[in-house]
């Protein structure tokens, strides 16, 4: 049977075939990139006589394309690395039908509202998280420097933290708590954009770049200095990988895990379908060098917080111990640690 992972594969190959016009190319790729998405397997569905155009993206001439493939299996294609090792919405489901009950994440430790380039606000997106079984989340509004994200200023963060501190007043009651946090954009030397002290009146700090990503030369200097900085507590989406879009950093991953090991950081594992950064080979590096780990389903909307899976079912692939995962802690266990000195 070909998987959805296969068929995202074979989209993305047939949109680069010379003879197809430009809404072909942009239809092709959309349904490419959202097959990793689909809540079923386009076989099943087939199977089960419903049609294809169910899908995300799919329209009736895509789904002659996937209909023929299915009946018709063409040679199964290995992926170039811009696409490599990616796992679909199924993988994923497959994944936590068998996880360990110790892996249950209490938390989402990265997720976005209307303060940056989200699109809800605190308040909804904290109702959607205790919908989602969640005891906290963090909110991570992008800083000041990504102005493209619309990244919001010490002034801005200090607004929305009293706006959380009400928030927690009654979500308290509920079981559930909200964290004032933020993803700190970090230039290719590793330095922030916010003001130390600052930082320091917060419950959590993500770190994470959001330039220079095509550089080709190693990149472990840069990681290294990132983790060296005593206001962060996670490094976020690490490689900076988008799914046929951008390849990600290189670095000495072995080295880059054993330093956050030592230091007391974490290492995200971003879940955000079109990211899924780290991927579960790097993960098994991770897990092998003793490093702390963190999910974030990198929410950008209240739905988007189903995106956690996709960090979860990566542990499992990875064999992580819950023990090792921040969002396995509780609240109280995970304050503990983000309120130690860090050098």
């Amino acid at each position: 049977m070909l998987q959805n992972t296969i068929i995202g594969e074979l989209l993305c190959l047939a949109a680069d075939e010379p003879d197809r016009s430009y809404q072909q190319r942009r239809a092709l790729r959309r349904a490419g990139r959202a097959a990793f998405r689909w809540p079923i397997e386009a076989a099943d569905l087939l199977t089960a006589e419903r049609s294809l155009t169910e899908l995300r993206f799919v329209g009736p001439w895509v789904a002659r394309l996937i209909s023929d493939w299915l009946l018709s299996p063409p040679p199964i294609p290995f992926p170039p690395a811009i696409r490599r090792h990616f796992m679909s919405r199924t993988d994923c489901d497959r994944i936590l039908g068998r996880k360990p009950t110790e892996m249950n994440a209490r938390g989402d430790l990265q997720t976005h509202t209307s303060g940056s380039d989200g699109t809800a606000t605190v308040g909804d997106m904290a109702v959607a998280a205790m919908e989602r079984g969640l005891e906290y989340l963090a909110v991570t509004d992008h800083s000041k420097g990504l102005t493209i994200a619309h990244g919001m200023n010490e002034s801005e963060l200090g607004r929305q933290g009293d706006e959380i501190r009400r928030l927690n007043t009654e979500l308290g009651k509920k079981g559930f708590r909200l964290l004032r946090a933020v993803e700190m954009n970090l230039s290719p030397r590793g330095e922030g954009d916010l003001d130390g002290h600052f930082l320091a009146g917060l419950d959590l700090v993500l770190g994470a770049f959001h330039s220079r990503l095509r550089i080709a030369e190693d990149q472990t200097d840069r990681y290294l200095a990132a983790l060296s900085n005593p206001c962060i507590h996670i490094l976020a989406h690490p490689r900076g990988r988008i799914y046929n879009f951008r390849l990600g950093l290189r670095a000495d991953w072995g080295r880059v895990f054993e330093y956050a090991r030592d230091h007391d950081r974490a290492i995200e594992i971003d879940g955000y379908p079109d990211r899924q950064d780290l991927d579960v080979e790097l993960l098994r590096m991770a897990r092998d060098a003793g490093s702390l780990i963190s999910f974030g389903s990198d929410a950008h909307a209240p739905n988007q917080l189903a995106f956690l899976d996709f960090s979860i079912a990566g542990a499992c692939e990875a064999g992580i111990p819950a023990s090792r995962i921040l969002n396995c802690w509780t609240v109280d266990q995970l304050l503990a640690w983000t309120g130690k000195p860090r050098s």
